[in-house]
């Protein structure tokens, strides 16, 4: 059954970014060097990072804002255009000093041939800035998603996930890096198997993966720890429960953005009330959908829940 998700209202912070995709034709190798001379023949531009979830959660039909940090240039103008034509609410900080992040994609016979990042870090002041709007938008949103791109923008996570459990508001968190501390108190946190491997260590069985995340979930005093794990599906472990969904069989063309369509729709899915493991179960299957497509992607509820 078909949540209805048009009351819902969802707040995603963090590192905010352009995606740029080069398409064209590879027919010739360089004369200058062996790699393969692209000859560009159309290209797109979509919302990436923080702000692809945040496109997440407006396609599935959520009312979704976006607060970060861009710089005060082109890019920035083109996430405001793509942010107004997706119906989601910028809560933007421009900055003069930092460079909007940009990850440029190039592709050739349907395969990425090269990447190419563009970022500047974001200063201190303008952090704390962006930290003291979180707390002013809290009272207008149900629940709240921080998307940690390890760019510079979530440096005060820890500040911001207490602020949201003070305001009684639940908080999801997609972890980067080797400090899981910082995430301490969230309700939901749901790093890839990577991720947890790199905190906790390797697993030899479920006994031994289980116990391992619950000892991290409660260290950490998580609601909740979900577990991506690729072609073996998810995993969430709760102070009450265990449950394992297994991936659905699909053909995989791209991974990229994945996580951010899982939280996205597991936020969606809380705030519409959905049971813990169903809403798993729905995000799940979401995850299934969207790595058959390009790049930063979305799911339709028509996909997901078929047409009404």
């Amino acid at each position: 059954m078909k949540p209805d998700l048009s009351s819902v209202r969802i707040l995603v912070a963090g590192d905010i970014m352009l995606d740029r995709y080069w398409f064209g034709d590879v027919n010739r190798i360089s004369p200058e060097a062996p790699v393969p001379v692209v000859r560009i023949e159309r290209n797109e531009e979509r919302l990436g990072g923080a702000a692809n979830v945040a496109r997440n959660t407006a396609t599935l039909g959520a009312r979704s804002s976006l607060l970060g940090i861009t710089g005060n240039d082109e890019a920035a103008s083109t996430i405001g255009k793509l942010l107004k034509a997706d119906g989601i609410t910028p809560c933007l900080h421009h900055d003069q000093t930092v460079s909007t992040i940009i990850k440029l994609r190039i592709i050739g016979r349907q395969q990425q041939l090269l990447r190419v990042d563009f970022e500047t870090p974001p200063a201190p002041d303008v952090i704390l800035g962006k930290t003291a709007r979180f707390r002013t938008l809290l009272p207008d949103h149900d629940i709240i998603i921080l998307s940690d791109y390890a760019k510079g923008a979530m440096a005060h996570i820890a500040d911001m996930i207490d602020a949201a459990r003070q305001a009684g508001k639940p908080v999801l968190v997609d972890p980067k890096g080797d400090d899981f501390t910082r995430y301490a108190g969230a309700t939901v946190l749901t790093p890839n198997k990577g991720e947890l491997r790199q905190i906790v260590g390797a697993w030899t069985s479920e006994e031994q993966l289980t116990a391992k995340a619950q000892q991290l979930r409660k260290e950490l005093r998580l609601d909740y720890l979900l577990l991506t794990r690729s072609e073996e599906g998810m995993s969430l472990y709760g102070e009450t429960q265990t449950v394992h969904i297994p991936a659905i069989a699909r053909e995989v063309y791209d991974v990229s953005g994945a996580g951010d369509t899982v939280i996205a729709t597991l936020a969606a899915m809380m705030g519409a009330g959905v049971d813990m493991a169903e809403a798993v179960a729905i995000a799940n299957r979401a995850a299934g959908i969207v790595v058959g497509k390009l790049g930063a992607a979305t799911v339709t509820p028509e996909e997901l829940f078929g047409a009404s």
